[in-house]
């Protein structure tokens, strides 16, 4: 146990896992303690529902203010990029030379794109991992059908253009392309492109959409998606992108739009700490309290840590309770908390008003199956925000802060643009 009586408790990381381990720790209202959370972003991005800003809804939908989770609580909020963490020092480095001190520690990164070493594909593919990358993409998908109904090219020319590839049918890959196959026909009645101009192919490496899910619920999204239009290539690992043409295991497509779902990994900051041990998957080794191996006083919570359903956001949101708890706990001279994370449910939209949920051994498919989606979105906005506001932040269109600026691409965004790109460099 930490011998102080004004325990310094860092969170790094504002995604599930960081949120939720600091709103408990303030809950708990521990005595002379001072929490701190640090995030790269002024806001918190809901990735469950990312593809809806690609597909024309506002990104408020899935951005929430910081400021307004934490907003008459006692936690520190601090923007700094974490360069370094010292386990043994028990301080971070921030990017403009800040060190934070801690005697515990939330280690909440998350993942980060994986481009599994494939030549080309960094350079000419469109990530899915923030709202920056989504309306980048959201604006290219315009950008093309301008371009579409102005060109007096070619007829190969224009099919190139609205050729759009998804590459993963995981979760992230079928709700976009199911998303997509609706959206770009409202894009094409729009800029008066022709419909049949458009082909939408989702390629998978394994033998079928969503491999991780039963057999069953694959066929059934697997129909709904060839039913929207999309067509669906499995058993196709992907060899290399290039501009204007994909190529994969047996196939080689010509096209300007290249989106890639398919890899994640650990944040990279946490291969940089040192004397912690990582998994097969490069997540860290965690006990059955969810501390970091051979650190009492550092918890590992959400993506980056070894445990059976790392990489939900459902689980991210359990670990950050039980880090919580165990911290307080631990402040409190009382017995850990064991680890012992339920089984999370799925549920994958494809297309508005359909999805696929699956809730242990029942499995319920269309509107009801997206009824109960939405209903899970608006559960956790209430986790984090007053009812009023968590309505606004979950509805369509409505906005939680005065300005959208806050969810701009980086490089747009007056507010931030100066200070990002002094972090980039």
């Amino acid at each position: 146990m930490i011998k102080t009586t004004e325990p310094k408790i860092l969170v790094i990381g504002g995604g599930f896992g960081g949120i939720r381990a600091a709103l408990e720790l303030e809950k708990f209202k521990l005595p002379g303690a001072k929490i701190t959370l640090v995030s790269d972003k002024t806001h918190f991005e809901y990735h469950a529902a990312l593809y809806r800003v690609v597909t024309g809804r506002s990104p408020l939908e899935v951005c929430v203010p910081l400021s307004e989770i934490f907003k008459g609580k006692n936690v520190e909020v601090l923007r700094d990029r974490i360069l370094s963490v010292d386990l043994e020092a028990q301080a971070a480095e921030g990017f403009f030379g800040s060190r934070h001190p801690f005697d515990y520690l939330v280690l909440a990164l998350g993942s980060e794109t994986s481009y599994m070493n494939i030549p080309g594909l960094a350079e000419h593919s469109f990530g899915f991992k923030s709202i920056s990358e989504a309306l980048r993409l959201k604006k290219h998908f315009h950008e093309l059908f301008e371009s579409c109904s102005k060109a007096s090219t070619e007829a190969a020319e224009k099919v190139c253009l609205m050729h759009f590839v998804v590459v993963g049918a995981g979760a992230s890959g079928v709700e976009l392309a199911g998303e997509l196959a609706l959206y770009s026909q409202k894009l094409a009645e729009t800029h008066n492109v022709a419909r049949s101009l458009i082909t939408i192919d989702l390629i998978e490496a394994s033998s079928r959409v969503l491999p991780l899910f039963s057999e069953g619920t694959s066929k059934k999204v697997e129909k709904r998606l060839r039913d929207l239009g999309v067509n669906i290539f499995v058993n196709r690992p992907m060899e290399r992108g290039e501009i204007e043409s994909v190529m994969v295991r047996g196939l080689n497509m010509k096209t300007e739009t290249i989106i890639w779902t398919a890899g994640v990994k650990p944040n990279e900051l946490y291969g940089k700490i040192p004397g912690v041990e990582f998994d097969k998957k490069g997540r860290l080794v965690v006990d059955e309290y969810l501390r970091v191996k051979n650190f009492k006083n550092v918890f590992a919570v959400g993506d980056g840590a070894s445990t059976p359903f790392s990489g939900m956001a459902q689980t991210a949101v359990y670990d950050g309770r039980i880090a919580a708890a165990n911290i307080k706990n631990e402040i409190l001279g009382k017995s850990l908390k064991k680890y012992e994370p339920p089984k999370p449910y799925h549920s994958i939209p494809v297309g508005p008003g359909w999805a696929a949920t699956v809730l242990g051994s029942i499995s319920l498919y269309g509107y009801v199956g997206w009824i109960l989606r939405r209903a899970a979105d608006l559960r956790y906005f209430l986790t984090i925000l007053p009812f009023k506001k968590a309505y606004l932040a979950f509805a369509s269109g409505k906005t939680v802060c005065e300005s959208c600026s806050i969810c701009l691409p980086d490089e747009e965004n007056p507010k931030v643009a100066l200070n990002l790109k002094e972090i980039k460099t």
